[in-house]
């Protein structure tokens, strides 16, 4: 038969929809992913994030800062019996990128390990000495002992 162009499928146009026996339908929710955005390049907002994620640069301390901190850690180990509370600051580097963040916390201290240059503190962590900025505490009341 020879149709024009508007009639070509006329024929087929109101059969019913076909249903394979062999192959099982798509479920809708799966049709839809078939259409979902497709991310190329896997990973590269992740890495985008990263290198926009500001971090701080160490610090170097003065030799004033330096000599304070080793009188209040000199004071602290005369006290270790009584497990003194103090509020650090110390520099927490980067795992992923250079420098780091100055982190604040208040702990009881357990000992100084002046081998290791190190401070335990009672709930098992571990702070390098050389990270230290700054020991505030209740202990350094009406001592010379007080922060810069």
């Amino acid at each position: 038969m020879n149709y024009p162009e508007e009639h070509k499928y006329d024929d087929i146009l109101h059969l019913p929809h076909h249903v394979s026996k062999r192959h099982p339908q798509m479920s809708l929710q799966n049709r839809a992913a078939q259409f979902s955005p497709f991310a190329a390049l896997t990973g590269h907002e992740d890495a985008i994030r990263e290198t926009a994620r500001q971090t701080d640069s160490f610090a170097e301390l003065d030799e004033d800062r330096k000599e304070l901190l080793n009188r209040q850690l000199q004071f602290i180990k005369a006290m270790l019996a009584q497990k003194p509370e103090c509020e650090i600051t110390y520099f927490q580097p980067d795992q992923k990128k250079d420098g780091g963040n100055y982190v604040t916390v208040r702990r009881r201290i357990e000992k100084i390990d002046e081998y290791k240059h190190q401070i335990l503190f009672t709930d098992g962590t571990i702070l390098p000495i050389g990270h230290l900025f700054s020991i505030k505490g209740d202990l350094f009341q009406n001592t010379e002992l007080t922060d810069i």
